[in-house]
């Protein structure tokens, strides 16, 4: 007897993603803690989290927009605008280091900076550089924009159930002058580049622990009850300014922030990591669900994300009963390079 023998199929690589067809592979997750339909849910993060709070409200959950647009704007306004893409107007939340940055200046812990960058006479917000397109007309409307903006995370932060939080990088652009995390690096969106003062960082694995735990602690101390559920953007990285290739960079981006998602969720009974990122780029996958570019995500793999979330935590993906192996151990075979391929042998067959 060995632990191996004990274990579900799931458990297995063989029977749970090299036999199934890719579309009946499931029982990859088992929630932490329930999430009902009346529960009010936050989304935020990179690109792809943009993805999910509709897809929640198709499926009936509450989906909690704290910012919505205001009345008379069209639905191309507000696309534009950035309104209905996260709970609250921050724009793309990349980094664990920007969402701890933004729950910090909503509750007060820190004092966000008032400097704007200017583009052809409008004010555009460092920390917003894309929400309002057009500009706004000076520094103290968009400060008063801004506080708009925080006021909804902190009413939004106050009153859910659960933050989905969306991790799509690690590199990200420092601010020497304020001390303050950038969203993107200035001269491309918005701003001007200085390289005196804008400082490149590539954050490691401690330090996106470190800044996830700090983001919870936050949240909870102004919401004990609220829960965390971390997912990895599936989406890569557009270009990397480490100079090196992008596919490595994009591996060394993803692997750190699974990682430290994972040991969160291990650590804080409060905390779950979703696989989305496993369910769209997994081998077995064949990246079948991304566009030609190999960056967007399809509309059917937004769709096969939200299925496997729905069946977990509605119960209808909940694991199998353990199935014990009868095969007996057998020895490697001469053409087995890799040590743990005898575990397959403890496989169900």
């Amino acid at each position: 007897m060995n632990p191996y023998q004990a274990l579900p199929a799931r458990s297995f690589w063989r029977p749970a993603v090299a036999e199934p067809e890719p579309q009946d592979i499931g029982d990859l997750w088992e929630p932490a803690f329930a999430i009902g339909q009346d529960d009010p849910v936050l989304t935020a993060g990179s690109c792809f989290a943009a993805r999910i709070g509709p897809a929640l409200l198709a499926a009936g959950y509450n989906w909690y927009d704290a910012e919505p647009a205001p009345p008379g704007l069209t639905a191309a306004q507000r696309t534009a605008r950035h309104y209905g893409e996260f709970s609250f107007r921050t724009g793309n939340i990349y980094t664990a280091a920007v969402l701890r940055q933004w729950l910090s200046w909503a509750f007060g812990h820190t004092t966000p900076p008032d400097e704007a960058w200017y583009d052809q006479g409008r004010a555009h917000d460092p920390y917003r550089p894309s929400v309002e397109p057009e500009g706004h007309a000076d520094a103290e409307e968009m400060l008063r924009s801004r506080r708009t903006t925080l006021d909804a995370v902190r009413r939004a932060v106050t009153g859910a159930s659960c933050l989905v939080f969306t991790l799509g990088l690690t590199e990200a652009w420092l601010d020497r002058r304020h001390g303050t995390v950038l969203p993107v690096c200035p001269g491309t969106v918005r701003g001007t580049f200085d390289e005196t003062r804008h400082v490149f960082h590539n954050h490691t694995t401690a330090e996106v622990h470190r800044d996830l735990t700090e983001a919870v602690a936050i949240a909870r101390a102004a919401n004990p009850a609220l829960r965390f559920l971390l997912t990895v953007s599936p989406v890569p990285l557009t270009a990397t300014a480490t100079g090196g290739h992008a596919l490595t960079a994009n591996t060394y981006s993803k692997s750190v922030l699974r990682a430290a998602a994972g040991q969160l969720a291990a650590e804080d009974e409060g905390v779950d990591y979703f696989p989305s990122y496993e369910l769209v780029t997994g081998a077995p996958f064949r990246a079948a669900f991304y566009e030609p570019n190999l960056r967007t995500v399809t509309e059917d793999g937004v769709a096969f994300v939200m299925r496997h979330f729905i069946a977990a935590v509605t119960g209808a993906g909940r694991a199998a009963a353990p199935r014990r192996s009868t095969a007996p151990v057998r020895p490697l075979k001469g053409g087995d390079i890799c040590d743990d391929a005898v575990l397959d042998y403890y496989g169900p067959r």
